[in-house]
C-alpha cells in the first residue's frame, strides 16, 4: 500500500492541479556550472538556427525544407523529389542517432539541443526573469490585481514575446521557401505578397502561443519523445538521477538542523529544501525517480549542489548517473545494445555517404510518348519521346544534346531551339528517334542515350524503342 501511495505522482502530471486545471509553473532562475555550459551550447545553437537558412554552400542554401516545391537542402546538398530516398535515409539516421543517445544518456537531447527547450529556457524565460523577476516575484505578480504595475510588466513582456515570435516565424519561413525569396518578399513590401504575409502571421501566432502560453506542455503533452524513454531506457542508461540511497538513508530525508548528527539518526543527506522542485521547468520532483516530464536540463543538479555546498555536504546528491551506478556503484558500460545501435548507425551512414558520392548532379529521363505507336519512314522506324532534364547545380547547363550510344540512328528535336537547363531547374521537350529497320530484332528494343553539354558527357540514360513484331 505504501508503495502504491508513493507512486501516485505517476497518475497525473505536475502542471495539472487536483481540480484538473492548469497549474502554472514558475521555476526559480537556475545558476551553476551546468547552466553555464548549457548557455554556451544554447547560444551556439541559436546562432546556427537563426543563420543556417542564410548560409550558402556552393550556391545552395545550407538548410532548406521546401515542402511545397519538394526541394530540400541538407548541409548544402540539394535533394529533389528524385532524391527522396536519400532524404528518408537521412531522417532514419537522425532517428537512430537520437535513439542511441537516449539509450546511453536518456533525454539529454531535450535538455541541451531541442529548439523548444533552447528558445523557452534561454530566450523567453530569461526575458521573463528580466521583466518580472525571479520565482517569488512572478508568483506575487501573478496573484495581484490588474494594477498599473501588472499591466505594464505583462504588456511589455507579451510585446517582446510577439516580436521574438515574429522573428522566429521569418526564419522558419526562410527554411521553407528559401532565404533569397524571403528577402525578396521583404524588399517588395508585405502587401505585395499577401498570402505569404498571412502565412507569416499564422506562424507568428503559433510560436507566440507555444512560448507564451503552452510552454512546458509541449514537452509534457505534445512531444512523444518523453514516452519513448519507457522503452529505450534501462538500468544502465545515464540520466539526471537522485541518489536515493544517499539522500534517504535508513530513516528518510529530514530538514537541516545545524549541529545535528544526522548519521546517528539514520537520515540521509537530502534536507528536503525543495530547491530541486522549485527550479524544475516542468514542475516535477526528481526525487521521485525518472519521469517522462524530465527533460534532463540539469537545473536540479545545480540547485542541489549549491545547497550541499552551503550545508557542508558532498556534491552529487543529484547527478548524471544510472540506476546501477546508484545501487551497485557500477561505472558506465558500453552495452551490447548500444554497440548494436552504433553498428546500425555506422552502416546507414556509410550507405548514405556512398549514395551521395554516386549521386548525379544532372538527371535525364527519356520516355516514349504514351499512346503513340511507331511510324515507318522509308527504311527507318520512328518513335516520339519526351525528355526531362533536371539540373541540381547552381549554374545553368547550356548546349545540351542527345546522342545514341547503343544503336545507329538519328535524334531530331521537335523544336530546333538549343536546350538550356536553368540552374536548379528543369528543361523538358519532345524529340523523334529514327533507327534502321535492320537493327531492330525485337518489338521492344532498349536504347542507351548519352547526354552532352557541349563536348562534356553529363548523363547516361536508357529508354525503350517500339518496333513492328515482324522484325523480331
Amino acid at each position: 500500500m505504501d508503495n502504491q501511495e508513493n507512486e501516485t505522482f505517476r497518475d497525473s502530471i505536475g502542471t495539472i492541479n487536483k481540480e484538473g486545471k492548469r497549474a502554472w509553473i514558475f521555476p526559480k532562475k537556475p545558476s551553476g556550472r551546468f547552466y553555464k555550459y548549457r548557455k554556451y551550447v544554447s547560444y551556439i545553437l541559436l546562432v546556427f538556427l537563426l543563420s543556417a537558412p542564410f548560409i550558402k554552400v556552393g550556391g545552395n542554401q545550407f538548410l532548406m525544407f521546401n515542402v511545397l516545391e519538394r526541394r530540400f537542402n541538407i548541409f548544402g546538398f540539394p535533394f529533389w523529389p528524385q532524391d527522396f530516398y536519400l532524404f528518408v535515409l537521412s531522417m532514419i539516421i537522425g532517428v537512430v542517432f537520437i535513439t542511441l543517445f537516449t539509450v546511453a544518456f536518456g533525454r539529454i537531447f531535450c535538455g541541451w539541443i531541442c529548439p523548444q527547450t533552447i528558445f523557452m529556457e534561454m530566450v523567453f524565460r530569461r526575458i521573463e526573469y528580466w521583466i518580472e523577476g525571479d520565482r517569488g516575484a512572478q508568483i506575487r505578480l501573478n496573484k495581484q490585481e490588474w494594477n498599473g504595475e501588472k499591466i505594464r510588466k505583462k504588456g511589455f513582456k507579451w510585446f517582446i514575446f510577439f516580436i521574438i515570435s515574429f522573428i522566429i516565424a521569418n526564419v522558419f519561413l526562410a527554411y521553407l521557401i528559401g532565404s533569397d525569396r524571403l528577402i525578396q518578399y521583404i524588399t517588395d513590401g508585405p502587401l505585395a505578397h499577401k498570402s505569404t504575409l498571412v502565412s507569416l502571421l499564422i506562424f507568428t501566432a503559433v510560436f507566440y502561443f507555444v512560448f507564451a502560453w503552452f510552454r512546458e506542455q509541449v514537452c509534457i503533452i505534445a512531444c512523444p519523445y518523453g514516452r519513448l524513454q519507457g522503452v529505450l531506457l534501462d538500468n544502465k542508461s545515464i540520466v539526471v538521477a537522485y541518489d536515493h540511497k544517499r539522500g534517504e538513508g535508513d530513516s528518510g530525508r529530514k530538514k537541516y538542523r545545524k549541529g545535528e548528527d544526522r548519521t546517528s539518526l539514520g537520515h540521509g543527506d537530502c534536507i528536503d529544501c525543495f530547491q530541486c522542485v522549485h527550479v524544475c521547468p516542468t514542475g516535477i520532483d526528481i526525487r521521485n525517480g525518472t519521469q517522462l516530464e524530465c527533460v534532463n536540463c540539469t537545473a536540479c543538479i545545480d540547485a542541489c549542489d549549491s545547497i550541499m555546498d552551503s550545508v557542508g555536504y558532498p556534491k552529487g546528491l543529484i547527478r548524471y548517473a544510472s540506476e546501477d551506478n546508484i545501487l551497485k556503484k557500477e561505472p558506465f558500460k558500453f552495452t551490447a545494445r548500444m554497440k548494436g545501435y552504433v553498428a546500425i548507425l555506422s552502416i546507414l551512414t556509410a550507405i548514405l555517404i556512398g549514395m551521395l558520392f554516386l549521386r548525379n548532379e544532372v538527371e535525364a529521363t527519356v520516355l516514349r510518348l504514351p499512346g503513340q505507336l511507331f511510324e515507318h519512314k522509308g527504311e527507318n522506324i520512328s518513335n516520339v519521346f519526351t525528355y526531362k532534364i533536371i539540373n541540381k547545380t547552381t549554374h545553368p547547363i547550356e548546349e545540351v544534346t542527345f546522342k545514341l550510344a547503343s544503336h545507329k540512328g538519328t535524334i531530331t528535336l521537335v523544336s530546333n531551339n538549343v536546350i538550356t537547363v536553368p540552374e536548379q531547374g528543369l528543361a523538358q521537350g519532345t524529340f523523334f528517334i529514327e533507327i534502321p529497320k535492320a537493327l531492330l530484332t525485337e518489338d521492344k528494343t532498349k536504347l542507351k542515350l548519352k547526354v552532352y553539354s557541349g563536348d562534356k558527357l553529363i548523363e547516361t540514360t536508357t529508354t525503350n524503342f517500339l518496333g513492328p513484331r515482324s522484325y523480331r
